[in-house]
């Protein structure tokens, strides 16, 4: 497809042209659910557009009464357009002069008012999108903290932030990407404080999508804006807690939300965002900085455990007397290497059977996993006992990841690391490891180094990652945003 601008057809005065129009391009008489109430108002036709299942049938009701009720209280008038557009009683009432447009709004669930004689039409939003309402997500629970997550509906989710948000400086900039799925998608931003430059970067690269469609909302946009490729770590961060992208785009990211998705993406971040929560903020200081401190040791556990333990029992002289007990402590005649990767596979076919069996069925499916399969395993040889150990102690750090695309890259970091080992013992080991780290050096999310404040080193933004400290005392945004507006409180104003 290529980026040829599609020429723009003016509303016809005749509301049987506008009736073929409909016919013959958008399936009129044909789509059950595309239909057409015709009226007939001072003895002029009034045609209205709509789409079932996407509209509020108690509105439309509502509007055709009061249309209808123009007949017994007014008499013949040359502005039948005004009056007709004083009696829609809806807070959103546009005017379009363009038949394309029409068509666009219409199929977004939004209705037409055609009247005939006149070049224009009056579209109404009554939108009332199929859906559930807002609840906690599954991915991101907290113990303590707002229980309303995003949903599917562009409008909820924007409005879930703007309830805590009341900035007249908080923009949602609406953009249409796809050829014929149409879909909105929003860029979510505080004038005065995001980064221009970035902004430009994306509203230019999703303007720029050719596409026919995004089925897959956020997901595709991510591809098309950053481009990974084959790149495993994730470089822009997705979220469906409400508070959490407020928080963000307080800080000066910008927020892209996606109809028909629940989740929305967070521009730039690092790695070291993809590694916190929001219970850490919902506890003390002191309770935030020790649940992080846990959350990075189970994350280099799910990288480093299994590949370090192997190189330990490949090269046992580089253990002390004292932790000489590391190692299998049975013989086997299945390589270490092969049980590690069969064990690892093992949990990724639970994780994804987990998610394909339903509910009721789970705790079934953990003690067939935990009981039968791995006990057996051991009993018939296939796995020492260590290996279940060490393997299950890297999963539990895999979860620990509130990250689920980061997740998945540690692990294939891991194997990557784990065959490298196997392969050169303690070189492999020190070369792979430094290799990842170089690797990540040099990745940059949107223009943004991917270690910050890591590499390069900033004092202060290093330390806040390390230590959760208190809201009072952090009154500068992140230097990586580039805010336009640095300080989100008054320096040392409210530090007791």
């Amino acid at each position: 497809m290529t980026g040829t601008k599609e020429l723009k057809w003016p509303i016809p005065e005749s509301v049987n042209e506008i009736e073929n129009y409909m016919k013959q391009r958008v399936g009129l008489g044909i789509s059950f659910d595309f239909g057409i109430r015709k009226l007939k108002i001072l003895k002029k036709d009034v045609h209205i557009y709509y789409v079932n299942g996407l509209c509020d049938t108690r509105f439309i009701i509502e509007l055709i009464e009061e249309l209808v009720q123009i007949n017994d209280h007014e008499k013949l008038s040359t502005n039948l357009f005004g009056l007709i557009e004083n009696r829609l009683v809806n807070q959103s009432v546009e005017k379009i002069k363009e038949l394309d447009q029409v068509v666009d709004k219409v199929l977004s669930g939004l209705i037409a008012v055609v009247i005939e004689g006149e070049g224009c039409a009056l579209v109404v939003d009554v939108r009332s999108y199929p859906g559930r309402s807002p609840q906690e997500p599954d991915t991101e629970k907290v113990v303590r903290g707002a229980r309303d997550g995003f949903v599917e509906n562009i409008i909820l989710n924007t409005a879930l932030t703007r309830r805590r948000i009341r900035d007249e400086r908080l923009r949602f900039e609406m953009l249409k990407v796809g050829k014929r799925s149409k879909t909105d998608v929003a860029l979510g931003y505080l004038e005065d404080v995001a980064d221009p430059n970035l902004l430009n970067i994306l509203r230019k690269e999703i303007q720029a999508i050719q596409t026919d469609g995004i089925p897959m909302a956020d997901k595709t946009i991510e591809e098309f804006i950053v481009k990974q490729g084959w790149n495993p770590f994730p470089i822009v961060r997705y979220t469906e807690r409400a508070d959490v992208a407020a928080a963000h785009i307080l800080e000066g990211h910008v927020v892209i939300y996606c109809d028909t998705s629940p989740s929305v993406i967070i521009t730039p971040t690092t790695y070291f965002h993809h590694v916190q929560h929001a219970e850490e903020f919902r506890e003390s200081p002191a309770m935030g900085t020790f649940v992080r401190w846990a959350r990075f040791l189970g994350v280099l556990t799910s990288i480093f455990l299994l590949p370090f333990w192997l190189l330990m029992v490949l090269e046992p002289s580089l253990l002390p007397e004292k932790l000489s007990f590391i190692g299998p402590n049975d013989k086997t005649n299945i390589p270490i290497i092969v049980q590690l990767f069969l064990a690892d596979f093992g949990i990724e076919f639970l994780r994804i059977a987990a998610i394909h069996t339903p509910t009721p069925l789970s705790t079934a499916m953990g003690l067939i996993a935990a009981v039968l399969i791995g006990q057996i395993a051991i009993d018939v040889g296939l796995f020492v006992p260590e290996v279940i150990l060490y393997v299950a102690v890297a999963g539990i750090g895999t979860f620990t990841t509130p990250s689920y695309e980061l997740s998945v890259a540690n692990k294939i970091a891991r194997m990557l690391l784990m065959i490298v080992t196997a392969i050169f013992h303690e070189p492999g080991f020190v070369i792979g490891t430094t290799l990842l780290f170089i690797y990540l050096i040099h990745m940059r999310a949107l223009n943004t180094p991917y270690l910050w404040p890591f590499l390069p080193f900033e004092p202060k933004g290093f330390m806040q990652i390390i230590f959760r400290r208190a809201i009072p005392g952090a009154y500068l945004r992140p230097s990586i945003v580039h805010p336009r507006n640095l300080y989100r409180q008054p320096p040392g104003g409210n530090q007791k």
